[in-house]
């Protein structure tokens, strides 16, 4: 009797397990078919090569936005993943339980709660301000700050389990900690650490509230990174919000460009963290 009641409660927890697993997966697939819906057809060629057209004209494309966000990417991963690697080997390898590796800990959790639109105002009040004037390079160090605190979070994880015998073993060599770290910690974790900041760059990508107050957005090719640039989401926010239907055409395959830009970016990130764990 009891065998059969615990196989019935088994069947039972499964399927609501199951149901509730469909459930979480609904919104997910709503919103990615209702963007391919809306955005497939405009997606083509010269949306990749062209830059925006006059409202009136046929045509046009993101291409300035396009790489305005892979500028800006690159200049926050420049900015960002060097400093959350360093401060994460810092947290590990020389203070994991002082007063001071707390508060650092503590600090970046409460940085990557932080709403990315305040930390827009703070880099547009500290850099835009000051420069009197808009840039890439304004853009990209608000989006490093976002970067940051989920690097180091990653990083740390990923180190932690690196055995501490591999480093006892570089000791004993006499090689000292410095190199230990450089040659034989961080090698050993660095598939893990990759993993951490390709998530970093995907949570990065579609950032449109700080991109407002520092990179501004742009309808041309931006030349150098000290101009305002312009950059996916912002297309998408300044199209969605016109009151033209072409426009509101180009925000849909924008969506769907950006969209895809960040599942293959976590797919990649997914990819790699698995071959560590093969």
């Amino acid at each position: 009797m009891k065998k059969h009641r615990r196989k019935y409660v088994n069947a039972l927890m499964l399927a609501l397990f199951s149901i509730a697993t469909l459930i979480a997966l609904v919104p997910l697939f709503g919103v990615l078919g209702y963007v391919f819906k809306n955005g497939v057809m405009d997606v083509n060629l010269k949306f990749f090569l062209d830059l925006p057209v006059p409202m009136g004209m046929t045509g046009g494309g993101m291409a300035n936005a396009i790489v305005g966000t892979l500028i800006l990417i690159a200049i926050a991963s420049v900015l960002g993943i060097p400093i959350g690697i360093l401060a994460a080997i810092y947290l590990t390898e020389y203070d994991r339980l002082s007063w001071f590796s707390t508060l650092i800990r503590f600090t970046t959790d409460v940085l990557t709660g932080i709403p990315s639109i305040i930390i827009g105002i703070v880099v547009y009040t500290a850099i835009v301000v000051k420069m009197k004037h808009f840039s890439a390079f304004s853009g990209g160090i608000a989006l490093a700050i976002i970067m940051i605190p989920v690097v180091i979070r990653s990083t740390e994880e990923m180190l932690k389990l690196v055995p501490h015998t591999i480093r006892e073993a570089g000791y004993a060599l006499g090689i000292p900690r410095w190199r230990t770290i450089i040659q034989i910690v961080l090698p050993t974790a660095a598939k893990g650490i990759v993993t951490g900041s390709m998530l970093a760059v995907a949570r990065v990508a579609g950032e449109t509230a700080p991109l407002l107050f520092t990179a501004l957005g742009n309808q041309y090719w931006a030349h150098n990174l000290n101009q305002p640039i312009a950059a996916l989401p912002l297309s998408i926010y300044e199209y969605a919000t016109s009151p033209y239907k072409q426009w509101h055409e180009q925000a849909w395959a924008g969506s769907l460009v950006l969209i895809f830009l960040v599942i293959i970016l976590n797919a990649t990130a997914r990819l790699a963290f698995r071959t560590r764990n093969n």
